[in-house]
């Protein structure tokens, strides 16, 4: 056996994440820009709409995010009048994100991307479930 079998791209259970990853993005762009939205707006969106109001650290946590990447993304869509960052009243150091009535609205509009993106996944509902759960498996979630 080759001692660097284990150094192939083939081999490699990262690399079919990563590549997976990046072409389901790629598929919800033109879906997302329907919106306005990119994919890190609209996951950011998914979680507000969830909630309604969080802290921009419970957002993070929940999206995977920092908030070096979340910051900017939230500006965005403060400015398209999405959601309204304010400081908590019992504690000035934690930022509260709460959706605006513009936020919720599209909400209705958002209803069309997952059908949209569920027939680009060459995956039936079964080996979806599947694919779900392993993957949060993956990310220590037991979900």
């Amino acid at each position: 056996m080759d001692k660097y079998e284990t150094l192939k791209l083939k081999n490699q259970l990262c690399f079919p994440l990563y590549a997976a990853s990046k072409e389901i993005v790629r598929k919800y762009a033109p879906v997302l820009e329907k919106l306005g939205l990119t994919y890190t707006q609209y996951i950011a969106m998914l979680v507000m709409w969830e909630e309604g109001e969080l802290s921009v650290k419970e957002l993070g946590e929940r999206l995977y995010l920092d908030s070096g990447t979340l910051t900017p993304v939230l500006k965005t869509l403060e400015k398209k009048g999405l959601v309204k960052r304010s400081r908590s009243k019992e504690d000035e150091r934690v930022l509260i994100v709460k959706t605006t009535a513009a936020g919720e609205r599209m909400k209705d509009d958002a209803l069309s991307v997952p059908r949209e993106l569920a027939c680009c996944m060459n995956l039936d509902l079964k080996e979806s479930k599947q694919l779900y759960a392993l993957l949060y498996k993956v990310l220590g979630c037991g979900k």
